[in-house]
């Protein structure tokens, strides 16, 4: 596969934006190209169009495929495993919140609610922080909940209410809340 200067652009670019995210350059690159490609790529041609070293593409493939950006397919006559990106950018989208809530999200919140029961129990822990903490629970309960009945909705419904979410809000009063 040869890269485009505007392919090139796009595929630095998300690999800075992974290194930004937490996620090693090279898996974020890796997943550009697997992106972009029309076809499914072995790991082979991929070190060769991103000069990477075999171990660092070996190492993006398996992240990727634990995050479900990544799936493997076999042709007939060949040996190697060909790899392709999620297509539809909302699966995409979708595969990358999922992973991140189930990786920081969620552990988190059970962070803080083992920080707020053990505070509310020991009697040391000042009010004012066992209020803040259990501001912040709440707070994030409400947006895990949020989540969780919004991604049971129909693929339709769920792109409506993210188009009419904007909408919404330009019709709101600026500061208030």
């Amino acid at each position: 596969m040869k890269l485009t200067p505007a392919m090139q652009d796009f595929i630095l670019h998300w690999g800075e934006m992974g290194a930004r995210w937490g996620v090693n350059r090279s898996v974020a690159q890796v997943h550009a190209l697997l992106h972009l490609s029309p076809k499914p790529l072995p790991a082979d041609e991929i070190v060769g169009v991103l000069g990477i070293a075999r171990s660092n593409v070996s190492t993006a493939i398996k992240e990727l495929q634990a995050w479900k950006l990544v799936r493997v397919s076999r042709k007939l006559g060949d040996r190697r495993d060909h790899f392709t990106s999620v297509d539809d950018m909302f699966d995409l989208a979708r595969a990358v919140v999922e992973g991140r809530r189930a990786r920081e999200f969620t552990p988190t919140i059970d962070a803080v609610r083992h920080a707020l029961e053990a505070a509310e129990a020991d009697g040391e822990t000042p009010e004012y922080v066992v209020k803040r903490l259990r501001e912040t629970l709440e707070v994030m309960e409400t947006f895990d909940c949020w989540y969780s009945e919004m991604i049971k909705l129909p693929r339709g419904t769920q792109t409506t209410l993210l188009r009419m979410g904007a909408g919404l809000a330009r019709l709101l009063p600026k500061g208030a809340g």
